[in-house]
C-alpha cells in the first residue's frame, strides 16, 4: 500500500474532478503491475495496473489507495476489470466519498468470491486525501493560497521584484504542479506578468490551467500569460463587457466567463469558485496580491495557507505588510502542518479549515 501511496502522489494535482489514486498488484509475492490515474483522470490506477502487467493475474492481489469504483461514468467500473481478471484478493486503504461508490465495492466483490480488505495504512492515505474529501463534500473546490512575505511581513519590495530566494521560487512552481488551476488577478499580471507555470525540468507539461480575475477586461494582450495562452489553459473571470475586448481574447483561444459582483462591486467569489468547480477544477492554487488574497481569506474560503518567509527584513523598501491580516487569520484556528528550511528562507504551512 506505501508504493501504491507513492504512485498516487505522482499525480496528484492532474487528475481533474477525479481522485489521485495509485495501484499495485502482486502475485507469489513478487509486485507485476503499477499504475496510477491517468492525466486528466481517465483511465483509472487499476486499469493502468492491469494493463501494465503481462502476465496471468488469477489469484493475484491488488492494492489500491482508495476504494475501487462500481458506477459506470465516462468508462466502465473499474470492480469488472477486477472480477474478469480473477483477482484473488483487494485491498484499499480508505472507502471513496462518491456516493456513488461508497461501501459497495467490498459487497460486489465478495459476491464473486474475491476477499477484501480495508483500512490499509489509512493514517497516510486519508490526510493524502483530505483535498478529495473536502471537494466531494461541498459545492467548492479546495484552495490553497500561497503568499511570500519578508522577515518583517512586507508582501512587496520596492526595489526588487523578489521577496524570497531562488529556492522558495522553486518549489512554488513545484507546488503549482501539485494543482489542476491556479487563481490571480488582473492586477498581479499587469504588474508582475508572471507566466504561473511550471517550469521545472520533467514537470513542464503539468502546468496547472490559469483562470484571472478580470473585472473590467484590463489586461493587456502582450502579458506572458496571454501569449502563451495557446500552450497552457487560459481562464478569465469578469463582468464588464468590452465585446471587442472579448472578441479579441477569444481567437487567442481564451475562454471567458461572466460572474456577477458582490455587494462591494468585485467579482462575487463564491460563485467565481464555484463555477471552478463546475469547470472541472478540484485543488485550487491561490497566487494573487494582497487584495484579492485576504477577500479570500476574510471569507473562509481558503483551507490550506502556506506562506513563504525570508530571512531578509525589507525596513524602507517594503510595501503592503500581512503582519495585522497574518494574526487575525491564524488566531485560534490555526494548525501547523509542515514547515520547511528553504536553504535561510522559510515555508510554514497552516490548515485553515
Amino acid at each position: 500500500m506505501g508504493l501504491a501511496l507513492e504512485q498516487a502522489k505522482k499525480i496528484l494535482g492532474n487528475t481533474k474532478d477525479n481522485p489521485a489514486v495509485g495501484c499495485i498488484i502482486t502475485k507469489n509475492k513478487h509486485v507485476i503491475g503499477a499504475g496510477a490515474t491517468s492525466i486528466n483522470g481517465r483511465p483509472h490506477a487499476e486499469h493502468n495496473a492491469i494493463n501494465f502487467s503481462n502476465i496471468n493475474l488469477e489469484n493475484s492481489q491488488i492494492y489500491v489507495t482508495l476504494e475501487p469504483c462500481v458506477h459506470f461514468g465516462k468508462t466502465s467500473p473499474c470492480i469488472n476489470k477486477i472480477i474478469k481478471k480473477k483477482i484473488k484478493r483487494v485491498y484499499f486503504s480508505i472507502k471513496d466519498p462518491d456516493p456513488r461508490t461508497y461501501n459497495k465495492s467490498s459487497k460486489k466483490l465478495r459476491k464473486n468470491g474475491i476477499a477484501v480488505s480495508n483500512g490499509l495504512l489509512m493514517n497516510k492515505t486519508k490526510p493524502f486525501y483530505s483535498s478529495y474529501i473536502i471537494y466531494k463534500k461541498r459545492k467548492l473546490p479546495y484552495m490553497t493560497c500561497k503568499i511570500a512575505i519578508s522577515k518583517d511581513f512586507y508582501t512587496i519590495n520596492k526595489k526588487n521584484r523578489w521577496i524570497t530566494n531562488e529556492f522558495s521560487r522553486g518549489r512554488v512552481q513545484l507546488m503549482r504542479s501539485l494543482h489542476d488551476c491556479v487563481i490571480t488577478s488582473s492586477k498581479t499580471i499587469i504588474k508582475d506578468n508572471p507566466r504561473l507555470t511550471c517550469r521545472i525540468e520533467g514537470l513542464k507539461n503539468r502546468s496547472p490551467s490559469r483562470i484571472i480575475f478580470d473585472n473590467k477586461l484590463k489586461i493587456g494582450i502582450r502579458a506572458n500569460i496571454i501569449k502563451e495562452s495557446k500552450i497552457h489553459s487560459t481562464i478569465i473571470f469578469y463582468n464588464k463587457t468590452n465585446k471587442k475586448k472579448v472578441k479579441l481574447l477569444k481567437k487567442l483561444k481564451i475562454k471567458l466567463f461572466k460572474i456577477p459582483l458582490d455587494n462591494y462591486g468585485n467579482l462575487d467569489l463564491i460563485k467565481a469558485l464555484v463555477k471552478t468547480k463546475e469547470l472541472g477544477f478540484s485543488r485550487i492554487f491561490l497566487e494573487s496580491g494582497i487584495k484579492l488574497t485576504t477577500n479570500f481569506l476574510n471569507k473562509g474560503l481558503v483551507d490550506c495557507l502556506k506562506i513563504y518567509i525570508s530571512s531578509k527584513n525589507l525596513g524602507k523598501n517594503g510595501d503592503y505588510s500581512f503582519k495585522k491580516y497574518l494574526k487575525f487569520f491564524l488566531k485560534n484556528k490555526k494548525k501547523k502542518i509542515e514547515k520547511v528550511n528553504l536553504l535561510g528562507d522559510k515555508l510554514i504551512s497552516y490548515k485553515l479549515k
